[in-house]
């Protein structure tokens, strides 16, 4: 597990507390590499403004979190900095972002480059998941692909994004039983718990786990997703 530190991230604007991994704050060594950023995207979940860090180089994007309490502020340096945010930064996989561009573009049914389909005149900093080789080199989990004169097309494929969620889903179930964690009745994914939970059922976990990366997805996705895995599990 990364070891997180404690540090300010300053921005001509504004100043913030950030956890984060020191991978995600690490400087370019070359001036192409570039250094850490703070972009706004769209949230692949609810569609609004949510903001995250792409890491040196593009290579790595995070998501950022904020935890705030009424009356906290902080001292940085000589200053009082009266946003008392407390900034959480977590890796988070490029093709959950990536997503909802691909899948917008179903109704066309048609191979386009990705190039082509992730455009947005609101948040058009999404042009830097083009950037981002782990994202691009997954899409064919969630779209069609073909090569024609050395380029490469692209088109959504449901099913194949309905496997690759349940892949996900699956892999949180086997680490939240590693883990201990929680999935009981009463119990909401947003929370961790760590104790003991001998009397959950397999239904459970695939349920809270469900609820986890439904955090990252529309919510008619999130809805198929949860029959597709019934159909599955039940059958």
């Amino acid at each position: 597990m990364t070891t997180k530190k404690k540090r300010s991230v300053h921005t001509d604007k504004d100043s913030w507390v950030v956890i984060a991994p020191d991978s995600a704050l690490d400087t370019g060594k070359s001036e192409e590499e570039g250094d850490p950023s703070f972009i706004k995207l769209k949230n692949p979940a609810t569609g609004s403004s949510s903001l995250y860090l792409f890491g040196r180089g593009d290579v790595t994007v995070y998501e950022v979190k904020a935890f705030s309490e009424d009356f906290r502020s902080w001292f940085i340096g000589q200053t009082v900095q009266r946003d008392g945010r407390l900034l959480y930064v977590t890796p988070i996989d490029p093709l959950f972002l990536l997503l909802p561009y691909i899948s917008s573009t179903t109704s066309e049914g048609k191979f386009q480059p990705v190039e082509q389909m992730v455009v947005d005149e609101d948040y058009t900093g999404c042009t830097r998941l083009l950037l981002c080789k782990h994202g691009l080199d997954s899409l064919h989990h969630v779209a069609d692909e073909k090569v024609v004169g050395g380029l490469k097309f692209h088109r959504y494929n449901q099913e194949k994004t309905l496997e690759w969620l349940k892949k996900k889903v699956q892999r949180t179930v086997r680490t939240l039983k590693k883990s201990n964690i929680s999935v009981g009745g009463g119990v909401k994914s947003s929370t961790f718990v760590r104790v003991k939970q001998e009397d959950a059922t397999e239904e459970d976990y695939l349920r809270y786990a469900h609820g986890l990366i439904s955090e990252y997805i529309s919510e008619d996705l999130s809805k198929d997703l949860l029959k597709h895995l019934q159909y599955v599990y039940l059958h």
